[in-house]
């Protein structure tokens, strides 16, 4: 009864569904880090042996034994699509027998920054850097009509539902712009407190309104390039700012929604 417990979520379904796929994510992801690596990446592919084997299929046994790193070797040739050692999110949808793919179609749009931002500012009506959990129904209810996904009511609430498991990181039943900030904008080397953030931001915004215009945002970002030179790929500014302008209000881009973007500590 104890292996039963212990048992990682799923492995063992004919298919999973995105909440079930979720499931198995955070189960073996278990830093967080966003890939199945390491001891991780070992764990998951000896218990998909083990799910495998009880489904009829021969395991390879124990992680000791030559034969069972063989078998994961010639497993990661087969799913690690950029040959980077580790599991991603993309590559674990391709192994698992899922029902359907809609957590890649969310991350595809995510990662499509200006293009979410924009529907992100939709939403947000109130600038306050939150969708509700009302509104983000509507958020993805736009996502899959745009991505011909056929859906009904149950099955929206699921998404709506895992969701915010995968990105409310504070538990308070909101997605927050600043927890999807580095899915959108992969501003890695950008961490500023929110210190820094007011010096920077009151300097370009030299009369004080409260915003700033497209080109002091672009003088902005190759001033934090120029501070975080080994991070950020000077190539990327271009799209970085044609991601962050899409929050602006009529080319006006205001302290808080600039804040939210840049800024890692919560904003009080």
């Amino acid at each position: 009864m104890a292996n039963k417990a212990q048992q990682p979520p799923h492995l063992h379904l004919a298919e999973v569904t995105a909440s079930q796929f979720l499931d198995i994510w955070k189960h073996f992801d278990s830093d967080g880090n966003g890939y199945i690596e390491g001891k991780e990446l070992e764990n998951f592919f000896k218990e998909l042996e083990m799910a495998r084997r009880g489904a009829g299929v021969v395991s390879s046994g124990d992680p000791t034994n030559p034969t069972f790193r063989e078998k994961m070797k010639e497993f990661m040739q087969k799913f690690d699509k950029n040959k980077d050692g580790r599991i991603e999110m993309s590559e674990l949808a391709q192994i698992l027998p899922t029902e359907e793919n809609f957590l890649l179609c969310f991350r595809q749009f995510v990662s499509s920054s200006a293009e979410f931002m924009a529907a992100w500012r939709r939403y947000d009506t109130d600038r306050s850097g939150y969708i509700e959990a009302n509104e983000l129904k509507g958020f993805l209810s736009d996502l899959l009509e745009k991505a011909n996904r056929h859906y009904d009511e149950q099955k929206l609430q699921e998404y709506t539902q895992t969701i915010l498991r995968m990105f409310d990181l504070n538990g308070d039943g909101k997605l927050g712009l600043s927890e999807m900030a580095s899915e959108t904008l992969c501003l890695q080397g950008v961490k500023l407190t929110s210190e820094q953030f007011n010096a920077i931001f009151t300097y370009y915004d030299k009369d004080g309104n409260g915003y700033i215009d497209e080109q002091e945002l672009d003088a902005l970002l190759r001033d934090l390039y120029q501070s975080n030179k080994k991070e950020m790929d000077p190539t990327n500014l271009s799209g970085y700012k044609q991601s962050i302008m899409s929050l602006s209000d009529g080319g006006k881009l205001y302290r808080g929604e600039l804040e939210i973007v840049l800024c890692r500590e919560p904003i009080v």
